[in-house]
């Protein structure tokens, strides 16, 4: 039985947001299968830990047939070839985004010649969203109910208390 076209789409998801969840809907139109790949994240102070980042990357999950969720440490490279992935997805807002991205779609390229890097926009009214700004804005006192799932909306006021 052959598992279709893979694609990956890494990140470290602290907290995963409404972008996104619409980079994952557009992926998940494009290819067989889809794996959010969720980093360890060793080299950040993440305000999520790793299992509640997989709670919530699950709960994104679960709105499509085709996607699924796991954990992966290293590089992303190593994550793509060990589950038969054949693209890596990336989302990018604008330029910023696409110059950083650009450079790392290069060394992967370099890395795993056979995987291709796939840059996907969100929805313009998605296009400012970042999790750093979600975080910040939360921890605030903003409102970031439009840019976030009820779940990580609750989450985040979770941490807020704590």
């Amino acid at each position: 039985m052959s598992r279709g076209v893979i694609a990956v789409y890494p990140g470290t998801f602290d907290p995963i947001t409404l972008g996104h969840e619409d980079i994952v809907r557009r992926a998940a139109g494009l290819f067989d299968q889809l794996i959010i790949a969720v980093a360890v994240a060793h080299h950040k102070k993440t305000m999520f830990t790793l299992d509640e980042r997989l709670a919530l990357a699950r709960d994104t999950a679960t709105r499509f047939d085709n996607v699924s969720v796991a954990p992966f440490d290293g590089l992303v490279r190593d994550f793509v070839l060990a589950h038969g992935g054949k693209a890596m997805v990336r989302g990018v807002r604008g330029v910023t985004d696409f110059d950083y991205e650009a450079q790392l779609a290069g060394m992967n390229r370099h890395l795993a010649p056979d995987v291709e890097t796939v840059f996907l926009t969100p929805a313009a009214t998605l296009q400012s969203v970042s999790s750093t700004l979600i975080r910040e804005i939360s921890q605030l006192g903003g409102d970031v109910a439009p840019y976030v799932s009820p779940l990580v909306l609750q989450a985040l006021q979770a941490k807020k208390k704590a």
